[in-house]
Parts: structure tokens; C-alpha cells; sequence
């Protein structure tokens, strides 16, 4: 079911200055911010060769990015992103195997303009997953 990782999502309190130490200290390509309301989020990705990393900073009070940052200031890693060939199949399969999809089960337009699912972070070790459509 699961193909490559798509990223790998950190959640900061500070977008444009995480950008930025990416690039000054790290000789990244970043992108321009782009602003995810239907997420609560406003996102950059850092471009890898083999991968992306996500950074996420709150877009609005009731973002649920504001409230990972109260419980974790600094940021930290906020959920990691695998790719798949059909997101409802997926999604059923899952759900079949006893696994929880959070929202309403169905897919929301992500940042790359795809399907995605997030799953509860209990039954992947406290960490959450996204799930992105190829």
C-alpha cells in the first residue's frame, strides 16, 4: 500500500525565520509560504533530492498546529507523509484492519493540490501519518 515518503512535516513557531535558517544554515531551496485555511496552516517545503520536509506554522487560534506549539514551543516533528496509489483504497483497507482515519474519513485537498487522509497517531506509535494520493 504505502510508496516512498513524501515529507516529513516540523511544525514552527516562526515560518519565514525557519525558512530562512534552512537556506542560511543549511543551503536550502525553500518555497514561498503558502497559506492552507481548510488546514489551519501555512506551509514552506524545504526540497530534497529524495524527500521534502514540511514546515507548518498555525494559521489561525483554532489551528491544530497553535495547539501542538503550546504543548511544544520550540516545534518538533509534527507527522510524517507516505505516498499511496489510491487514497480510498487505502483508506478502506485500514479501516478493515481496525486502523482510524481522522476527520470525517473522507479526503481534503492537500498542499501539493492531492488527496490526503491523516491517521490517528495511536495506532502508529504516537506518530501521525498522512497519507498523500500519487
Amino acid at each position: 500500500m504505502l510508496g516512498r515518503v513524501n515529507h516529513i512535516a516540523l511544525a514552527v513557531p516562526d515560518l519565514a525565520g525557519a525558512a530562512e535558517r534552512y537556506r542560511s544554515m543549511l543551503g536550502a531551496s525553500v518555497t514561498a509560504p503558502q497559506a492552507l485555511p481548510e488546514h489551519g496552516v501555512t506551509v514552506v517545503f524545504v526540497t530534497l533530492d529524495n524527500t521534502k520536509v514540511e514546515l507548518l506554522e498555525p494559521l489561525g487560534e483554532a489551528s491544530p498546529i497553535a495547539a501542538f506549539l503550546a504543548k511544544n514551543p520550540a516545534g518538533g516533528m509534527h507527522h510524517i507523509c507516505y505516498e499511496v496509489e489510491d487514497i480510498h483504497a487505502a483508506r478502506d483497507s485500514l479501516i478493515a484492519a481496525g486502523g482510524r482515519v481522522l476527520g470525517d474519513g473522507n479526503p481534503k485537498t492537500g498542499a501539493h493540490g492531492k488527496p490526503v487522509l491523516f491517521l490517528h497517531p495511536k495506532d502508529f506509535f504516537g506518530t501521525l501519518i498522512e497519507l498523500e494520493q500519487v
